[in-house]
């Protein structure tokens, strides 16, 4: 005798679903985020790294109600992050995984900034943001972003490891699209906890690196462990200092990941120009941004580009609009370095 049909839950909406459906995914999207935002709060993932456990020891070890956990745990379920065994006990899946601190791929701390109230709030904002000059974040705070983290030093510490968390892998993939053996000195500048850097070095063991931000952040980078790793440390010198007055001298390349992106063109031309006055004869500004191709494909960067608009007022670029600060710099693009993940490697050299 066959068995019955097991009842269908309706999964996320596919391509081919009616527009309907899958407006209303995306209209829920927020639903979803605030799940994993509470699961990387609890450290599910880190609970459950041993084996399957039921709702009520989660609920023990985390100070949560067990019935509403089930629920939480639940829906997190029915969008593969967790999965739901027999007994109602939970178990990791490939997805929740991610959200295990001990992972060299873990996103938790992603997860826990990105939907932390500081920066949930200001979304809420988006409209205003889009129909003036104001933004966003600064409406809901009275400060910019970073004026914020840094009377936050609780948030500045998760944000920094959260900016850790996607270069785990991103920073191999830009360091293998350059040719950084060539060059001498490289300066990090906005580096902050020295991620990129160290991997740089790590792989080029002749070169020398500078790590180049404001004085609280190297604080706080002297306590990671990329800087003072046994491979790096002596080849590594932490200058404090500001990118709008001035950046190190006589270095023969000046790298910064998603630091333009955080500025108006205005402001991003200024950090170029002090690049260009200081770098040595033949050296060369590397700007490691996304760049916005043409076109309706999916790209992280149209994305990224609205969370800078909340953020900081900055934005993402199209290869022409880099062209054009690069330009009003002094410089112009020598050539434009793609990378195994979604950023570029944006190459200038003096237009002189």
């Amino acid at each position: 005798m066959p068995r019955p049909k097991k009842k269908q839950t309706r999964p996320a909406a596919s391509a081919s679903a009616p527009p309907s459906a899958r407006m209303l995914d995306l209209i829920i999207g927020y639903w979803v985020s605030q799940l994993v935002h509470v699961a990387a709060k609890l450290q599910l993932a880190d609970l459950l790294k041993d084996g399957p456990k039921s709702c009520a020891e989660l609920a023990a070890r985390t100070g949560t109600e067990p019935h509403r956990l089930y629920r939480l745990l639940r829906a997190l379920a029915s969008v593969g992050v967790f999965a739901e065994r027999k007994a109602g006990r939970f178990a990791l899946t490939p997805l929740a995984t991610t959200l295990r601190s001990d992972r060299p791929d873990s996103m938790r701390d992603f997860a826990l900034m990105m939907v932390e109230r500081y920066n949930w709030d200001p979304w809420s904002r988006l409209l205003d943001g889009v129909s003036g000059e104001e933004v966003p974040f600064h409406a809901v705070h009275g400060m910019n972003a970073f004026e914020y983290l840094a009377k936050h030093p609780d948030d500045g510490v998760i944000f920094g490891r959260s900016m850790t968390s996607l270069s785990r892998t991103e920073n191999p993939a830009v360091e293998a699209a350059y040719d950084f053996s060539r060059l001498g000195t490289l300066v990090d500048v906005g580096g902050s906890h020295g991620h990129l850097l160290a991997a740089i070095l790590q792989k080029n063991r002749r070169l020398r690196g500078i790590l180049f931000d404001q004085p609280h952040v190297l604080e706080q980078a002297k306590r990671a462990p990329y800087v003072s790793g046994s491979a790096v440390k002596e080849r590594i010198k932490m200058m404090p200092g500001d990118f709008f007055i001035s950046v190190p001298e006589g270095a023969d390349a000046y790298i910064m990941k998603y630091i333009l992106h955080d500025w108006d063109d205005d402001a991003c031309v200024t950090i170029l120009k002090h690049c260009r006055q200081s770098m040595a004869i033949g050296g060369r500004v590397l700007v490691v941004d996304t760049v916005i191709p043409p076109g309706n494909r999916r790209h992280w960067g149209k994305l990224l580009d609205i969370n800078m608009l909340v953020a900081t007022g900055g934005r993402e670029r199209t290869k022409e609009e880099f062209g054009a600060i690069f330009q009003a710099a002094g410089l112009k693009i020598r050539r434009i370095h793609p990378t195994a993940c979604p950023l570029s490697i944006v190459e200038g050299v003096s237009a002189s």
